[in-house]
């Protein structure tokens, strides 16, 4: 995009499983338009529909009265997209790993885990209600140990 180097916008929507479609519309298109590739839209729509889908289930209670907000800024180095709903949110460190013992046979649980393996920062609110997420679109080096 030549004219904008960022954009930013703040959406608030039904707390529905159908009210994604138009959200992920908005989002990935932007991302055709900044250039970034493939596997970085597919990532992204991945965590967005996973985070949604907590957000409307966990969070919200399936209740269609309550909304669920989605800010995301978009620049050509990075993504940043927040999902918040209006739960009392919880604590992602009490969320078994699903890849062992009796969870590695449920069908479901691993939204979270997806959606850390596919973003590069994953962070959420003191309260546990908000996700925020990051993507580059160049990883930036390993500085672990």
């Amino acid at each position: 995009m030549e004219s904008e180097t960022s954009i930013s916008n703040s959406i608030v929507v039904e707390s529905i499983p159908s009210a994604l479609t138009n959200v992920c519309r908005q989002i990935l298109s932007k991302l055709d338009d900044y250039g970034y590739s493939k596997e970085d839209t597919f990532a992204v729509h991945l965590a967005l529909e996973e985070a949604f889908s907590n957000a409307i289930t966990h969070g919200n209670k399936m209740d269609p009265a309550k909304q669920i907000k989605i800010n995301y800024y978009i620049d050509p180095d990075k993504i940043e997209i927040s999902v918040e709903d209006q739960g009392g949110g919880f604590e992602p460190e009490a969320i078994p790993d699903p890849r062992f013992g009796k969870k590695l046979f449920e069908p479901d649980g691993r939204g979270l885990l997806l959606i850390q393996a596919y973003m590069d920062i994953v962070e959420f609110s003191e309260q546990g209600n908000v996700v925020h997420m990051v993507r580059y679109k160049e990883k930036p080096p390993f500085t672990g140990s």
